[in-house]
C-alpha cells in the first residue's frame, strides 16, 4: 500500500507511531536475545542473510560471476582427475533445501547420458541449476527457465555445454550432407541446429567437433541478446554467459569464445 505523508489523517499518524513503536520493542527484544539467553554455538552452520532477508541455504554459493566459474572450472579439473570429492548426500542441513535454493551456477547443457553437469563438475544438489535438451539449443522454454534462475534465484553464472560426438549435432549434419529426414520431432532438433553446421563449413578444421563449437557460441550469442533480463544482468557485471565443451575421452570441459 502507498501513503501519502503530507496529508492530515490521525488514523494514519497513529498506525505510523504504532509501527515505530513496535520497531523498537522489536530491536531491544532481539538485543536481549542476543547478549542474553540467547546463545548460538560458533560451530552451528547458519543460513545467510540477503539484503532482501531471504534464507540463501548454500551461503558458499553467493559469488561474484568471476568467481562462479572459477569454482565451476576447478570442479571439472578434479573431475578429469580423477579426484571428485563431492557427494550427492554432502552435509548441509536437512531442511535447508526446503527452505529455497541459491545454485551459483546455471547450465544448458544436452541430454545425452554421458555428459551429467553435476558430474561433470563434481557438484552436488543445490550447486547447479540444469536445464537440458538434446543439442543445448535455445527455446522460449529454456529462456524461461534460465530467466528463473538469474532473476529470481540470482543465478551469477550460465554456462551452455555441449560436447562432443554430440547425436544432435550428427543429425543437423546429416539433414544438409545427406539430406536426411529424421521420423516424428526429431527433425525439429536437427533443423534447429543447421545454422551451427552452416557456420562450421565456412571454417577449417573437422566438420563434426567445428560444429559442437559454433552450436555452443551461437547459444551464447542469442543469450546475451535475447531478453532484457540478461542483456542488463552482464551489462551490470552481475552476470556472466560462457560456453563449455565438453571431451568425453578425458572429461575436460574446455571453454569456448
Amino acid at each position: 500500500m502507498c501513503y501519502i505523508f503530507n496529508q492530515k489523517d490521525e488514523n494514519l499518524q497513529h498506525d505510523l507511531r504504532k509501527r515505530s513503536f513496535l520497531k523498537i520493542a522489536l530491536a531491544g527484544t532481539l538485543g536481549l536475545g542476543m547478549f542474553g539467553g540467547g546463545i548460538v554455538m560458533a560451530s552451528e552452520k547458519k543460513p545467510l542473510q540477503t539484503a532482501s532477508s531471504k534464507v540463501v541455504p548454500e551461503p558458499e554459493n553467493v559469488l561474484t560471476p568471476e568467481k562462479a566459474l572459477e569454482r565451476l572450472m576447478e570442479g571439472n579439473k578434479r573431475h578429469e582427475a580423477g579426484l571428485s570429492i563431492e557427494s550427492p548426500h554432502k552435509h548441509t542441513p536437512k531442511d535447508a533445501h526446503m527452505k529455497g535454493q541459491n545454485p551459483y551456477a546455471a547450465i544448458l547443457g544436452c541430454a545425452d547420458s554421458r555428459v551429467g553437469p553435476e558430474h561433470c563438475f563434481d557438484e552436488s544438489h543445490g550447486d547447479l541449476f540444469v536445464a537440458r535438451v538434446a543439442g543445448n539449443y535455445i527455446t522460449i522454454d529454456f529462456l524461461a527457465t534460465l530467466e528463473y534462475a538469474v532473476s529470481v534465484l540470482h543465478t551469477p553464472l550460465i554456462m551452455v555445454l555441449g560436447h562432443e560426438k554430440c547425436g544432435a549435432v550428427k543429425a543437423a549434419m546429416d539433414s544438409i550432407n545427406k539430406n536426411e529426414q529424421f521420423e516424428g520431432h526429431i527433425q525439429t532438433m536437427a533443423t534447429a541446429l543447421l545454422p551451427a553446421v552452416r557456420a562450421a563449413k565456412k571454417i577449417p578444421g573437422e566438420l563434426y567437433d567445428n560444429t559442437v563449437i559454433m552450436n555452443v557460441k551461437l547459444a551464447v550469442a542469442e543469450l546475451k541478446k535475447s531478453t532484457p533480463i540478461f542483456n542488463q544482468l552482464v551489462k551490470d557485471k552481475k552476470l556472466l554467459i560462457v560456453g563449455g565443451v565438453y571431451r568425453i575421452g578425458t572429461g575436460r570441459v574446455v571453454l569456448v569464445t
